[in-house]
């Protein structure tokens, strides 16, 4: 999931600042003096993470809110701080401010189902890959390009996605003809464009898709993985991790001892089980 450097960047890190109200944290926090680690995430990203309004199946209550987190991202937040014998403490932010609020050192790290992209690279660092997340399309199950068998099957179809992600600005324009509309500023936004008729197909990652699946029954899932029609996308971009304040090594590599210790099967059994338990309200 790309994301584009903003010319507002000191703008948006002094809101971020304010916003979060964890300006404690800092570059000294970054040590975890306090031993609680403060992880960010968008609470509104199912399968990945998401709100509900109490604490079953052992979701964590928001800083500052009466409602609770949950999800994969949840769920590998509460691995991480159990194994480190830390507390945790979940802050939500909307999608643009993660990165930002890791650089001004007001969160410890952020689990959002960010890809390890070069360009967020540049701005942060990241852990190993604690998820390999393929690409694939949802489309409406009885409409027009529903037995697509390729991204060449989906020409002149009208799509969108979630801003500032791979899906939006590397995998739409793969799409020969494609009428692409504007970016949604959010997963469940991106969902409803596709219910509510504005697009023939979005672009998504494979457990974003099978969770809209649940949520959605008259959705369907197109999965080119493996054939010669799919998207082109590297390693990179598929991968998943943990985003930490560039130069901290001693949260980096606590994190990576970590997901050393968890197999390819584990982030899948953990990922089921998110889905089996995340809410179907759209």
């Amino acid at each position: 999931m790309k994301r584009q450097i903003c010319l507002l960047t000191v703008v948006i890190l002094a809101t971020v600042t304010l916003f979060t109200g964890c300006g404690t944290k800092g570059t000294t926090g970054s040590t975890l003096t306090d031993n609680t680690l403060t992880v960010a995430m968008e609470c509104g990203y199912a399968p990945y993470n998401w709100t509900q309004p109490d604490n079953s199946n052992g979701a964590v209550q928001i800083k500052d809110s009466s409602d609770y987190a949950y999800g994969y991202d949840v769920m590998m937040a509460k691995h991480i701080a159990d194994e480190l014998g830390m507390k945790l403490e979940i802050v939500k932010l909307d999608w643009d401010s993660l990165v930002t609020a890791v650089q001004a050192g007001t969160v410890d790290c952020v689990i959002a189902g960010q890809s390890i992209t070069a360009d967020r690279l540049k701005m942060v660092d990241f852990s190993k890959p604690y998820y390999y997340a393929s690409i694939v399309s949802l489309v409406k199950s009885e409409g027009k390009y529903k037995d697509a068998k390729s991204i060449a099957d989906l020409a002149g179809a009208t799509c969108t996605s979630q801003q500032n992600t791979v899906w939006y600005d590397s995998c739409l324009p793969q799409i020969k003809d494609a009428k692409i509309l504007p970016a949604q500023e959010s997963a469940p936004a991106m969902l409803v464009a596709l219910e509510s008729n504005k697009c023939d197909a979005i672009v998504t990652d494979k457990p974003t898709a099978m969770a809209a699946c649940v949520a959605y029954p008259d959705f369907k899932m197109l999965n080119f993985s493996g054939t010669s029609g799919d998207f082109k996308v590297s390693d990179e971009e598929i991968n998943i991790g943990v985003s930490l304040q560039k130069g901290n090594k001693d949260l980096l590599n606590k994190i990576n001892g970590v997901l050393s210790k968890m197999t390819p099967d584990d982030y899948e059994n953990m990922m089921k089980d998110a889905i089996k338990v995340q809410p179907l309200s759209k």
